[in-house]
């Protein structure tokens, strides 16, 4: 039996011919293979979109991190006009220990307060340049839970760090200090290979052993190790390609030449880019 049923009517000499309509107690339903077709693209769709858009707030945490250092970057010179052109440097580092991650004077570092939680590099402009936007020193795009909060809270009690390195004289010795010969924001000198210093700080990409998070020392990346972003005297910020790791610190085999690697990723950073 038909599922349809029609009607004619007559209407002054003309035959109007409704359109079939389902009888009554009749459904249309999807059938189970075009309930699977639908699910099946909305997976597609799915697969498409989620990469994309993770990707994108990749892109815009990158662009935030770009803009933490170009402020960074301000402040410094700001700070430096009023330090007759010095860039943030000191205080004088403390005496020696197993937690105390400033052991020279002037040694790279991404501290930026002390174990007596007296301000060291970056964290020098806390309380002026960077007292308002304290936030800036932390990475947006970090690998790692975020320690923005908890780093900022031990300032002026413990020993603090951010998400950057900071060129603090361009010391890397753990047994000798460094003599302040580069931190004159006009006259920052050349660096042990020769080429002039260029760049200031930049993302912490640290690789470390586990256990020197008992002392307080975690391994930190940022952009899944794929670019770092690099602050230079000048001013301007650049992403520099990371996938040969360049600009890698990997301490997990020779904790003791930790600060001698991190200059070195600065000076790969100082080399002038090819025409």
């Amino acid at each position: 039996m038909s599922r349809y049923r029609s009607s004619r009517r007559k209407f002054r000499g003309f035959t109007l011919v409704e359109l079939p309509v389902v009888s009554e107690g009749k459904r249309n339903a999807f059938t189970l293979v075009e309930l699977l077709v639908v699910i099946a693209i909305i997976a597609i769709l799915m697969a498409l979109v989620v990469p994309a858009a993770g990707r994108a707030r990749g892109i815009a945490r990158r662009a935030v991190c770009m803009s933490n250092l170009r402020q960074i970057g301000q402040a410094v010179h700001h700070y430096a006009t009023l330090h007759r052109g010095i860039i943030p440097y000191g205080p004088k580092a403390p005496m020696f220990s197993p937690t105390n991650f400033y052991p020279r004077t002037g040694n790279v570092t991404s501290l930026i307060s002390l174990e007596s939680g007296e301000p060291v590099g970056l964290g020098l402009m806390l309380k002026s340049e960077l007292a308002k936007t304290p936030r800036v020193l932390f990475c947006p795009d970090v690998d790692q839970e975020s320690i923005a909060d908890m780093q900022l809270s031990l300032v002026g009690k413990a020993q603090a760090q951010c998400d950057y390195y900071y060129r603090h004289g361009s010391g890397g010795d753990l047994y000798v200090e460094t003599p302040p010969d580069h931190i004159v924001l006009a006259k920052l000198g050349k660096n042990s290979r020769g080429d002039p210093i260029r760049v200031l700080a930049m993302d912490v990409n640290f690789y470390t052993v586990p256990g020197l998070a008992f002392f307080g020392g975690y391994t930190r990346t940022c952009h899944r190790g794929e670019t770092v972003n690099a602050l230079y005297s000048d001013g301007h910020v650049d992403a520099l390609n990371n996938k040969k790791n360049d600009y890698t610190v990997d301490a997990r085999k020779n904790l003791a030449d930790s600060f001698k690697k991190i200059v070195a990723v600065f000076e790969n950073a100082d080399k002038p880019k090819a025409p």
